[in-house]
């Protein structure tokens, strides 16, 4: 059964009552898809001499993605060891000499910067109107060319992941991955108990059907604040839900994303993520 009353949601087990406060709402499971069926796909393995495929080695450097490499690839121009290469699938080794439009390419440093985003900051590398960027906020925490994993409008705050590691960046985006986000909404009028159950039933949006995963009042809010945990990485997906049903969203927090959280970063604060944290987030080991 929904809850309806108000509630402040059940911290994730383990987690003390100070970290409950810093990590902000969290809720409880309503409804998940079903576990996918079927034997495990085969772990893949490095080759013995270290051989990677080129679009790989591109992204690795901090290029560009494995799709974009494709297409340089194809276009004529990246060499290996000064011959023109357009086959995909071609793979290099550590000992060749790769170059992007005849400039040698070198394998950069993965950084994985975690910020608690600050409001009227934009999630761009740089903007033509001259507003602040998310990498003017962690400018200093590294010589290397970081971008933002997926976008957070300007006006929504909360928990956003900074790397130049594209591999680690499509499967926190990619659709098909469906990391769970969990999102602070505050909104203009008290949410009305038959809005609730229609998030939790799913709405039909312009772009689609959609359905929360999980729904909660935050206590003593008086039905103006909810707490609304989603996978979807749709565009503004859920300020559309709430606009959708006649409600103006005044605040939007992203209190959790992949595993990630902003406890003990303030607002406009960042961090490196620790080891433990990156192996964790390349295992996949958070919805």
């Amino acid at each position: 059964m929904r809850k309806q009353e108000e509630s402040r949601p059940s911290a994730p087990r383990g987690r003390s009552a100070s970290e409950q406060r810093q990590h902000g709402p969290a809720f409880a499971e309503r409804r998940r898809k079903p576990a996918a069926q079927g034997k495990p796909a085969p772990r893949k393995t490095a080759d013995p001499d270290g051989s990677i495929r080129l679009n790989r080695c591109l992204a690795n450097a901090g290029v560009c993605s494995r799709r974009e490499a494709d297409v340089f690839i194809q276009a004529g121009v990246v060499k290996v060891n000064g011959e023109v290469v357009t086959e995909l699938g071609t793979k290099v080794k550590p000992t060749d000499k790769v170059m992007f439009h005849d400039r040698l390419i070198q394998s950069e440093k993965k950084v994985y910067v975690l910020l608690n985003k600050p409001k009227n900051v934009v999630c761009t590398v740089s903007d033509p109107h001259g507003r602040m960027t998310v990498l003017d906020v962690i400018r200093g925490a590294c010589s290397e060319r970081l971008y933002p994993v997926g976008r957070l409008d300007r006006n929504t705050t909360g928990v956003l992941l900074l790397t130049n590691d594209g591999e680690l960046t499509t499967k926190l985006t990619h659709p098909k991955f469906e990391k769970k986000k969990i999102y602070h909404v505050t909104l203009d009028k008290p949410l009305a108990v038959e809005d609730f159950n229609k998030i939790l039933e799913g709405i039909h949006l312009e772009d689609g059907f959609i359905q929360a995963d999980a729904l909660e009042y935050i206590k003593d809010s008086k039905r103006l604040e909810a707490g609304i945990e989603i996978h979807s990485g749709r565009n503004r997906i859920v300020r559309r839900i709430f606009e959708h049903l006649g409600y103006k969203v005044e605040k939007l927090d992203r209190v959790y994303f992949a595993g990630l959280t902003k406890y003990k970063l303030e607002r406009g604060h960042w961090r490196h993520l620790t080891e433990q944290e990156v192996a964790m987030l390349k295992m996949g080991a958070f919805e």
